[in-house]
């Protein structure tokens, strides 16, 4: 309503202004005067007022006649509402109904299909019956005879009064009976488990036997295995044992050699050089003293054949 009411006020105040502003062509303010150009002006003021007076009014109709439609409209959307919630009832009551019906019938269709499963089981159980009732009436015929045999026992002898002490004795023997088959039973069982444990000890007894005996031969083999790994490694350390001794006596040999040099150069030299048992050190002066003999022995040539041409010159 707040906005309808400033939407009205804008449309007034446009066309207000509108009025208000239009311009009188230039010539005619020109030939009016001031007084009858202040009539002019309040003359369309008031058109402009009865103007917008009249289009207040038609406003404020419209705006009736739209407030009584949206009023309309609203009591209609309410009808509308209450008939939909009305319709929404009138369907969930049926859709109870319905499903109360539907829960009915199946209930009684359970209990009809109980109550004729109930008939079947009754005439099973009477024709049942009716074959056990034909089958002990032919057992009561068929047994007459024993009776009548029991009966002829009892006048033949005296050592029963009545057929019960019969059927109490058979009753007792049969029981004895059944009781030694079973202790037969249970020893005979018994015997064929000992039996069965003294197989699956032999057999467990067997299997260790040839696992131990195959355990000796391996333990053979590998013995063998390493008596001729020793002999190998005892001759490898033979022929090392050999190889040491000649390659030590070689370098006794090697010493006493260089030993025998060193003294014969440090005799050449008057002794000059420094005692010493390392056979390193040795060869080194030895070394020394033969490059030394070398140079020597190699300069005396060119000093004697300088001399000797000194000689011819003269």
């Amino acid at each position: 309503m707040a906005s309808a009411m400033a939407n009205m006020e804008e449309y007034f105040r446009v066309n207000v202004e509108r009025k208000l502003f239009i311009k009188v062509p230039e010539q005619e303010d020109h030939d009016l005067t001031p007084a009858t150009r202040l009539l002019e002006r309040r003359r369309e003021m008031l058109e402009v007022e009865t103007g917008l007076t009249k289009q207040k009014e038609e406003f404020a109709m419209k705006m009736e006649s739209l407030t009584q439609r949206r009023e309309e409209l609203a009591r209609k959307e309410t009808q509308l509402k209450e008939s939909l919630l009305k319709f929404d009832k009138f369907l969930k009551e049926n859709d109870a109904k319905r499903m109360r019906a539907l829960k009915k019938s199946m209930d009684e269709r359970k209990i009809r299909e109980q109550k004729e499963s109930e008939i079947y089981s009754l005439k099973d159980s009477i024709t049942s019956l009716g074959t056990k009732k034909d089958r002990q009436t032919k057992a009561v015929d068929s047994n007459l005879w024993f009776q009548r045999y029991l009966e002829g026992v009892l006048e033949s002898g005296d050592e029963f009064a009545e057929i019960k002490d019969i059927i109490s004795r058979y009753d007792t023997l049969s029981a004895t009976n059944g009781e030694l088959i079973e202790r037969a039973r249970n020893a005979q069982e018994k015997t064929e488990k000992d039996r069965q444990a003294f197989l699956a000890s032999s057999e467990e007894k067997n299997n260790v036997i040839l696992n131990r005996n195959n355990e000796i031969a391996r333990l053979q083999t590998k013995l063998e295995e390493m008596q001729s790994r020793s002999a190998k490694w005892q001759s490898e350390l033979d022929q090392t044992l050999k190889n040491a001794t000649q390659k030590s006596l070689l370098l006794g040999q090697v010493k006493m050699a260089t030993n025998n040099l060193f003294n014969v150069v440090k005799s050449h030299l008057n002794n000059r050089l420094n005692s010493t048992t390392d056979t390193l050190a040795q060869l080194d002066k030895i070394g020394q003293f033969i490059v030394d003999l070398t140079q020597i022995t190699s300069d005396i040539p060119t000093s004697t054949t300088q001399q000797t041409g000194k000689v011819a010159r003269q």
